[in-house]
């Protein structure tokens, strides 16, 4: 199957020389260049059914690689899974407009910070309010930095339970069947409140402007190429609740490892470039699923628009489900809804206990690691020569 890592070996030492890229996207490229593959070692396994041998290589687990981050959701599903309440669930996606997410690709850490946290902010503000909720809630807010068409597109989705806490912790306050908050208002505080923060942040010194949006760096063309922003509508939506936890699970595996494409999206690497598919969100009907060539330099410079800074969470928790707090605040939530906590039984044989690790394709039989296969040593440039006097 054709794969990223396929254009990435083939046309990334080229464009490398050329492109400006930081320390972050050169890892991320050779990450998803060597993944599986014996440059990062392995091992050989024997099935102890069939004695089939198979050689499996290591991954990179790159959170930008597509290839890692299918086992990666598994994991962290079946963490969350035990935190599932048995009440509608609601997607609200804040989604930042075309300008700001023009100079957020220099401020990263700040801007993707603050759509964290001040949609956080917004959810439970509004919710908090008598005149709609009137509760305490959480929220899990996941952060997608693409479109369809690898074009940056800054926006979280947030996975919102249906109702939350009273104000003094003893009740359970459901909200409206089919209907969580008013989208318009929280659009309007969302926009506010935003707007608020990055004046305060381009105050403190803590935004970069390069090219076209250096004049930006003073205050006062910074203030007015913020006046239309408030004025103009933010997308806010929420979608129809979610039919059950298992379907909140569904969701969950498919959006929170997400990467910006896929290696099943794509459809072809010739002379031509790299085709693969998208969705135009502005057509109707079939029309909307649509194929796009660009070339191999253009299709590794929008991929690699979308690395986040090192260690910076994109998938963050907030409210009574922060991790703080959560453990208590799910208990006292179960208590409140009448929910039984489940009980893990002990298997009465150990081997039971845990599944392998290994599992032959064949006959099913689990597999032996019988050899270890040692990552070959990185390649470094040759040291450079001393000028000759």
């Amino acid at each position: 199957m054709l794969e990223v890592a396929d254009v990435f070996r083939s046309h990334g030492p080229a464009w490398r020389a050329t492109a400006h890229l930081s320390l972050g996207q050169l890892k991320v490229m050779s990450a998803i260049e060597q993944c599986r593959t014996a440059a990062l070692g392995g091992h050989v396994l024997r099935c102890s059914g069939c004695d089939h041998i198979e050689v499996a290589y290591n991954s990179c687990r790159n959170r930008h690689c597509m290839k890692c981050q299918a086992s990666a959701a598994r994991r962290w599903l079946e963490a969350r899974q035990a935190d599932l309440l048995p009440v509608e669930y609601y997607h609200v996606v804040f989604t930042l407009p075309a300008p700001i997410s023009a100079i957020a690709w220099y401020n990263k850490t700040v801007i993707y910070g603050l759509l964290f946290d001040i949609a956080a902010e917004t959810l439970r503000t509004i919710a908090a309010d008598p005149r709609h909720l009137g509760a305490q809630i959480g929220a899990t807010l996941v952060l997608h930095t693409w479109g369809s068409a690898l074009t940056h597109h800054p926006h979280v989705h947030g996975i919102v339970p249906g109702g939350g806490l009273s104000p003094d912790g003893q009740r359970w306050i459901a909200c409206r069947p089919g209907f969580f908050l008013p989208v318009r208002v929280l659009s309007r505080l969302f926009r506010r409140r935003f707007l608020e923060a990055l004046a305060d942040a381009h105050r403190r010194g803590q935004l970069q402007f390069f090219g076209e949006y250096t004049g930006l760096a003073n205050a006062a063309a910074f203030a007015r190429w913020l006046a239309p922003l408030r004025t103009c509508e933010w997308v806010v939506y929420a979608k129809r609740p979610f039919a059950g936890p298992q379907a909140v699970l569904e969701y969950l595996s498919r959006y929170t490892h997400r990467v910006a494409i896929s290696n099943q999206r794509l459809v072809a690497f010739d002379e031509r470039g790299v085709t693969f598919r998208w969705k135009d969100y502005r057509a109707t009907g079939r029309t909307r699923y649509k194929t796009m060539t660009l070339e191999a330099g253009e299709f590794m410079r929008r991929f690699l628009l979308h690395v986040l800074p090192g260690g910076f969470h994109r998938i963050r928790h907030y409210g009574l489900l922060a991790n703080p707090v959560r453990r208590t605040s799910l208990a006292k939530m179960r208590e409140l809804l009448d929910v039984v906590p489940e009980t893990t039984t002990q298997p009465d044989d150990p081997k039971d206990a845990v599944p392998p690790v290994f599992v032959c394709r064949h006959c099913g039989a689990p597999m032996i690691v019988i050899e270890i296969l040692e990552r070959t040593a990185p390649i470094r440039a040759p040291p450079m020569r001393r000028a000759e006097t």
